[in-house]
């Protein structure tokens, strides 16, 4: 297992970057404007990790900007951490025969979502890209928010 990242939702991208980048000191090291999905995710790295960062090493800072105005409340407007795994489907199936809901079952083999005891949600992602699809995550349903 691996930590990636932890995103943050910003109401405004400008000053946000400006607080991130210009007074505290990250930089950003890759951006995605989504117009599908109407947002923009800037992964922003601590200097000394920028090298490391640019090629999905270190640990990010995303901020993700929905393009649409939305006031966030309840914690929503901090999203998630992020780990990458070696199997996607051992992680959750361990996971819930834990005890622990899997809110997003990883259906493309790709991407899942849990929530900590405290509420955190927490994105597995899939070492090396996506899994093929396989059985009961296939054909399961999202269960709560994450």
């Amino acid at each position: 297992m691996r930590y990636l990242h932890t995103m943050v939702r910003v109401k405004d991208l400008d000053a946000s970057l400006h607080f991130y980048a210009t007074l505290f000191g990250l930089e950003e090291t890759r951006r995605i404007d989504n117009e599908k999905g109407r947002f923009t995710l800037v992964f922003l790295a601590a200097p000394e990790d920028k090298a490391d960062a640019t090629a999905k090493g270190a640990p990010c800072l995303e901020l993700t900007y929905n393009w649409d105005p939305e006031d966030y409340t309840g914690g929503r407007n901090f999203g998630h951490l992020a780990y990458e795994v070696d199997d996607i489907y051992v992680t959750c199936q361990k996971l819930m025969d834990n005890g622990v809901i899997i809110n997003r079952p990883p259906r493309d083999g790709h991407m899942a979502f849990v929530r900590s005891p405290d509420g955190i949600s927490i994105e597995i992602l899939q070492k090396g890209g996506g899994l093929p699809a396989a059985e009961p995550w296939a054909s399961m349903g999202n269960t709560g928010a994450w």
